[in-house]
């Protein structure tokens, strides 16, 4: 047997040892693995800073780009002394201090950068494909919209050819840190910023994570660590860890050492509860597969449940592949929420 098939069929037998068991009341479980799910992602090692709030620029789009008046805000903020993370924000025209509104953090997956969540093109041959124009779809449905471009994307990273992820990752190991939970400590300091520069707007309780692929294993634990999320809709991120990511090739960035001791991904989407969680899955998806993915939705679903929230937790099964499904994720949420 060569090495990479033991080590697979290692992972596949393996039993993580701090799983939800369906007897353990959820909430007294949750307490416990969420710190140590936060010691995996050496969140103990991230270095909180003054956020040094900037905007680059506050403009007006024409009807004509979106469908509907919209403001754009590009602004970025320090996450960790050094680092400044970048966002894109987008709001209704017309918008006024006694209207806030729920927002949406987005998250592209492995691509060339946020502009896609723009539903923009910036280099030769891309294409926005797949209903990756997350912010688009959002503040069409009423929300503000912020694109937030992740650690070794597009302008925080990443080239023409794509994410830069591979050695950055693995520098993150030699330090105790890792490269998702750069990405979720990026969006809990962008959940700050949120809450406090636009205030005026923003419905804090009522903010959201979502994103696709590579933003939807972030929107994952994001919403698994960060209990200030009001919710979660990862797509084409959730199966088991050995059917996924422990079976087949994929980027250094989707890694945290030990996790499979401890949790599979069905713990992760346990901790989101009993907060609104729209688990978004292609028929044909290749690299996170659906028999994994219903496995993993279906504990979950048992500790909803068990929490008196049933309704809160669904899954959208899109009749494709690796790619978003916005009209299944957004009816969703919009039944949890009642928006």
């Amino acid at each position: 047997m060569l090495p990479y098939d033991y080590i697979k069929a290692f992972a596949a037998n393996m039993q993580p040892n701090m799983s939800w068991n369906g007897a353990q009341p959820v909430a007294d479980w949750q307490a416990k693995a969420r710190g140590k799910l936060f010691e995996l992602l050496g969140l103990d090692y991230m270095v909180s800073t003054e956020p040094k709030f900037e905007i680059e620029y506050d403009r007006n789009l024409p009807e004509s780009e979106y469908g509907i008046g919209v403001r754009e805000i590009r602004f970025s903020f320090e996450s960790e002394p050094g680092y400044r993370a970048l966002c894109h924000m987008l709001l209704p025209l017309g918008l006024s201090s006694e209207d806030k509104l729920p927002a949406v953090i987005c998250l592209q997956g492995h691509s060339k950068g946020m502009h896609i969540s723009l539903g923009r093109t910036r280099f030769a041959g891309e294409s926005v494909t797949g209903d990756r124009d997350f912010c688009v779809r959002a503040v069409r449905e009423g929300f503000i919209a912020v694109a937030l471009e992740q650690r070794d994307f597009g302008e925080c990273g990443g080239n023409e050819n794509g994410p830069q992820c591979l050695d950055e990752s693995l520098v993150n190991l030699l330090c105790g840190r890792t490269t998702i939970g750069e990405r979720v400590w990026d969006v809990m300091r962008l959940y700050d910023v949120l809450s406090v520069e636009f205030a005026d707007y923003v419905d804090s309780d009522a903010i959201y994570v979502l994103g696709n692929s590579g933003g939807g294993t972030c929107s994952v634990y994001a919403g698994a660590i960060d209990t200030r999320l009001a919710g979660s809709v990862p797509s084409c991120a959730v199966s088991t860890f050995a059917g996924s990511i422990g079976a087949m090739r994929h980027c250094a960035c989707n890694y945290i050492p030990g996790i499979l001791k401890y949790f599979d991904m069905s713990d992760l989407l346990i901790l989101v509860a009993p907060r609104p969680l729209v688990v978004v899955s292609g028929r044909d998806d290749d690299i996170f597969p659906l028999d994994g993915a219903r496995q993993m939705t279906a504990t979950a679903s048992r500790a909803y449940e068990a929490l008196g929230a049933p309704d809160n937790i669904a899954h959208v099964i899109g009749e494709g592949g690796h790619r978003f499904y916005a009209d299944g994720a957004w009816a969703a949420l919009r039944r949890m929420t009642g928006r």
